[in-house]
């Protein structure tokens, strides 16, 4: 079974070439509150940030990003972040996102289902995370769309330019896990 690819999309290892679309990604700061960066990156530490993924393994580095792209054209089309890996407990939060362009084709949802079967079953996590602000709908109903249930709210827990966000905390447990 290959975990990280369907008819339409493959999930893989950033690249150094992935270096000026990821600078983009990450230094549009519409999107800082959702992902909790507060200031921009430079290439420098994209460029290092790249290459340590090229020599360090998940292991060690506790965070996997994997790149959307198209399965034919090899576009990039997003970018899909598991971070706090823990093994000892069999977890670790994910993050997505599907650039604007992309948006509303399935994308989103076909990423976190190969991921998802690449969690449970090749990882053997046991459980993944999110957190989604109050307010943003759409990663919602994509989170719970693929299997993911509010565990809890976290009260003001971020602060925007419109004040203070509850954000909902998300979980997809797999019942299935064993050790």
């Amino acid at each position: 079974m290959n975990f990280l690819k369907n008819e339409t999309i493959r999930l893989r290892a950033l690249e150094p070439e992935d270096l000026e679309i990821l600078y983009r990604w990450e230094n549009d700061s519409s999107i800082w509150l959702t992902g909790n960066t507060l200031a921009p990156y430079s290439r420098f530490a994209l460029r290092d940030y790249i290459e340590k993924t090229l020599t360090e393994d998940l292991y060690a580095m506790r965070e996997l990003r994997l790149m959307i792209v198209g399965k034919n054209d090899e576009k990039r089309i997003g970018i899909l972040d598991m971070f706090d890996f823990d093994p000892f407990h069999s977890r670790a939060g994910i993050g997505i996102l599907v650039a604007p362009e992309h948006q509303s084709q399935g994308i989103g949802s076909q990423a976190l289902e190969l991921f998802i079967q690449y969690a449970f079953h090749f990882l053997k996590l046991k459980q993944l995370y999110c957190h989604i602000p109050e307010n943003n709908l759409i990663s919602l109903a994509l989170f719970q769309k693929v299997g993911f249930e509010i565990a809890g709210k976290l009260h003001s827990w971020v602060n925007t330019g419109e004040g203070w966000k509850d954000v909902y905390v998300l979980q997809l447990i797999d019942y299935n896990y064993s050790n």
